[in-house]
């Protein structure tokens, strides 16, 4: 693929970058030791991330939500916690599953470095769903820099939305086909590709955890 042209990368954060799936459901299962309850908790990371994601895949006219995802992560686990009967799980569990694991995320091994690589050539920004506090932690746990960090929270305007593509691309003061959108997500370079942004689509064959296979692609919220 031609990088000619291109003068930004701005790289989708959950999911490209950070390893959501370890990070719920391992403190699922730490929670699950607390009360000595036996789940299926890989499930229950699914369940919350998906969740998530559709409360905040918002393409309503005016297409702000009024909650950030930490917000998302908050109510969806206690939704999710009361439809599969986990009353059990405390104040204090719900606030290790829904603030201190995706605050805590691990990256993928191949992002420190490769992010530093890119950076010596082009401008790297985050350009997520994602909470800006959660990629500032995520960020400085994992040792990764950005040149910008594009949290659609401080945009105004969440993806999918068309304006928010080009309202990235403004904010870089660059053209929409001067940036190359870099994601795991189909629906995400989808989106980006009709505003004009060129895109590379990053394989995560485990960003499910290890059945991914069998998992269909999140779809776009109003889809």
């Amino acid at each position: 693929m031609s990088l000619a042209g291109i003068r930004a990368l701005t790289f989708d954060t959950g999911g490209t970058v950070l390893d959501w799936h370890t990070g719920f459901r391992e403190a699922f299962a730490v929670a699950g030791r607390r009360h000595g309850i036996e789940h299926d908790w890989a499930a229950l990371a699914n369940g919350l991330r998906r969740r998530s994601m559709e409360a905040m895949l918002d393409l309503r006219a005016n297409g702000t939500p009024g909650h950030n995802f930490d917000d998302a992560h908050r109510t969806c686990l206690d939704a999710l916690l009361e439809d599969e009967g986990l009353a059990a799980f405390d104040a204090a569990d719900r606030r290790s599953i829904a603030w201190d694991a995706p605050h805590g995320f691990t990256a993928w091994p191949d992002v420190r470095e490769g992010l530093a690589a890119l950076r010596e050539r082009y401008i790297v920004a985050s350009f997520s769903l994602l909470s800006c506090r959660l990629i500032i932690d995520t960020s400085r746990r994992n040792g990764l820099s950005w040149d910008a960090v594009l949290s659609c929270e401080g945009l105004g305007i969440y993806k999918l939305l068309p304006a928010s593509y080009r309202r990235a691309a403004a904010m870089l003061q660059l053209r929409s086909d001067e940036c190359l959108m870099v994601a795991c997500h189909p629906f995400d370079l989808d989106a980006a590709q009709a505003q004009g942004f060129r895109t590379a689509l990053v394989r995560r064959p485990t960003e499910w955890g290890a059945d991914s296979a069998s998992r269909p692609p999140l779809p776009p919220a109003g889809s």
